[in-house]
């Protein structure tokens, strides 16, 4: 089993070409509980899931279309501008399923709230690999859209709520080759 797991973790990779091919709610709600067994510091669970789909991917692409135009619409002309809208807008659906995963930190004065976003980065990490064990590729995305107040507002995160980024998901459409530094490079031993 152990050999399993090992073999799971070092064949994952970010696959961000996807076919269009739904996947299965089943499929979906083994994804998200993966996530949801993630370890966080005084088991405070502060991870949020949207499972966005179908149409509802349309949302997404208004909030990224609307982010674009405010940070580079002004001075375009009309063809630009809806090149902008439209390139913008097609981002929602690089995938059959997108999963938002949010940071929702507790407010306990023992909690830290960097541990709050570790805990999350674990959620998603259980995902990708859960992803991987059942054959899809995916991807998680983050970028300067992720941490804009339009996506704050799309999700309804409050003040200290932070999305976390947008999970990508679908049967992979492409092979990716992965290196790593080798682990003593990065590696102190002390006994």
């Amino acid at each position: 089993m152990m050999n399993d797991l090992l073999e799971l973790i070092m064949t994952r990779r970010t696959i961000g070409k996807v076919k269009d091919d739904p996947v299965p709610r089943e499929d979906i709600e083994k994804i998200l509980e993966a996530g949801n067994w993630a370890p966080s510091h005084f088991n405070t669970q502060p991870w949020k899931y949207f499972v966005i789909t179908g149409n509802g991917r349309k949302r997404l692409g208004e909030a990224y279309a609307k982010i674009a135009l405010l940070e580079k619409g002004e001075g375009l002309t009309d063809a630009e501008t809806k090149a902008l809208y439209e390139k913008s807008m097609n981002k929602a659906f690089r995938a059959p399923l997108v999963i938002a995963v949010a940071c929702l930190p507790h407010e306990e004065e023992y909690v830290v709230e960097a541990e709050e976003f570790a805990a999350v980065a674990a959620s998603i990490q259980n995902m990708l690999l859960a992803a991987h064990a059942l054959g899809y590729g995916a991807i998680w995305r983050t970028g300067a859209p992720s941490y804009h107040p339009v996506m704050k507002e799309l999700f309804g995160l409050g003040a200290k709520d932070r999305l976390m980024g947008l999970v990508y998901i679908g049967r992979p459409d492409m092979v990716r080759e992965s290196r790593r530094i080798p682990v003593e490079q990065k590696t102190e031993w002390w006994s």
